[in-house]
């Protein structure tokens, strides 16, 4: 039998989504880069919110437009039936680059090249396309479109938390959009814990002092122990010192140094191991006082693969002419699923290294990742029977 979603697509109805597709498509590529082109390293998201802001604020049929505290940005497309529970439809705003990055893309007839541009100005330019997308398709359910802070880094899902907290009683089903993901199904959130591993001593001079503790020699000697750890290759886990800092000056013995280290698994007990392990390496044979703090807590969470939400993710990747793969990954949808709400994570197109300079997407199938997106929306938003 033919899915519905497939069926859905060669309606008229179908056909008219398309053709809206088709049209909105280079508006957001436009959109994608206008927002690469706004800085916002995590925590300092403001002006790219107040961006996305004005975009929704001018798009005709959405309401309740308004930012909160954290710069997360709402808008509802209005569904027909109030009584129903809403869907909400997501994209992070923030990215690893910090404010003085040089955000020059460049553009080839195939690609865009850039910072940012597919992690994840794609994902949100997506979102403002959805409204222009839907207009003609009136969807039983109301329709959250959310531009949420804080998912990268130390944000620690600081945004899409306050989101849920503010909507969860309201909502039946969460999408989460990243620019470069299309055709993979991200239907269970990965654990992942972050600790900060600081050491403190005196410190002094290099030279009157020499032979005296130094903070940065202790840390690099803990981070050399971590790093000698066995991590398993099944089930899936690793770990990475992102950050180290520390010192006054190339003459000085260090008083004070740390690290930053991201941990993650597909199995939490794995985790909490490894975690264990850390942490007992952090006190052998140290001269210095360390401090141990944990920085980052996403909580892991998943849906299995016969879940309705995951099979209408499927249909809406495989009638848009892409093979379904289903995917672990950590992203917003981590919160949602470890609150008890369905949510998943799509992407719009192609693309590449992703939190490099050169990261890129590919231009050819945004269409098709949009049209994705917009059957999917239909479908959890009871569109479609």
């Amino acid at each position: 039998m033919t899915p519905p979603l497939a069926q859905f697509l060669n309606s008229v109805r179908g056909q008219q989504l398309a053709q809206s597709v088709k049209v909105r498509t280079q508006a957001a590529i436009d959109e994608a880069v206008a927002i690469q082109q706004i800085a916002a390293p995590t925590f300092e998201e403001a002006a790219r919110a107040a961006f996305v802001r004005d975009q929704f604020a001018a798009l005709s049929g959405v309401d309740h437009v308004e930012v909160d505290a954290l710069h997360n940005v709402y808008a509802r497309l209005p569904g027909r039936d109030p009584n129903r529970p809403a869907i909400m439809v997501s994209a992070h705003t923030d990215t690893v680059f910090d404010a003085a990055t040089d955000l020059t893309l460049q553009r080839t007839a195939e690609r865009i090249t850039g910072p940012g541009i597919g992690d994840n100005s794609l994902a949100v330019a997506a979102l403002l396309a959805l409204p222009d997308v839907l207009r003609d398709e009136p969807l039983p359910s109301d329709v959250w479109l959310v531009a949420n802070t804080r998912e990268e880094g130390l944000g620690d899902l600081g945004g899409i938390r306050a989101v849920i907290e503010r909507l969860h009683s309201r909502l039946s089903h969460c999408i989460v959009l990243e620019g470069i993901a299309y055709g993979q199904i991200y239907h269970s959130g990965i654990a992942v814990r972050r600790l900060r591993i600081s050491t403190h001593t005196a410190g002094g001079h290099s030279w009157l002092h020499y032979g005296q503790p130094s903070a940065i020699h202790s840390l690099i000697k803990i981070a050399a122990r971590i790093t000698d750890l066995h991590v398993p290759a099944t089930p899936r886990t690793s770990l990475n010192i992102g950050l180290i800092e520390g010192g006054r000056s190339v003459n000085s013995i260090a008083s004070d140094a740390s690290l930053t280290l991201d941990m993650r698994s597909e199995d939490p007990h794995m985790l909490a191991m490894i975690e264990r392990d850390v942490r007992d390496r952090c006190t052998v044979e140290t001269d210095c006082a360390v401090e141990i703090a944990v920085v980052g807590d996403r909580p892991g969470g998943s849906i299995p693969v016969t879940h309705p939400l995951v099979q209408w993710a499927r249909q809406a990747v495989e009638a848009t002419g892409s093979v379904a793969a289903y995917r672990a990954g950590s992203t917003d949808a981590n919160w949602p699923l470890a609150q008890g709400l369905p949510a998943l994570t799509i992407g719009i197109t192609t693309g590449g290294n992703a939190h490099r300079m050169d990261e890129f997407i590919d231009l050819a199938p945004i269409s098709s990742g949009l049209l994705q997106l917009a059957l999917l929306t239909v479908a959890v938003a009871g569109g479609v029977s």
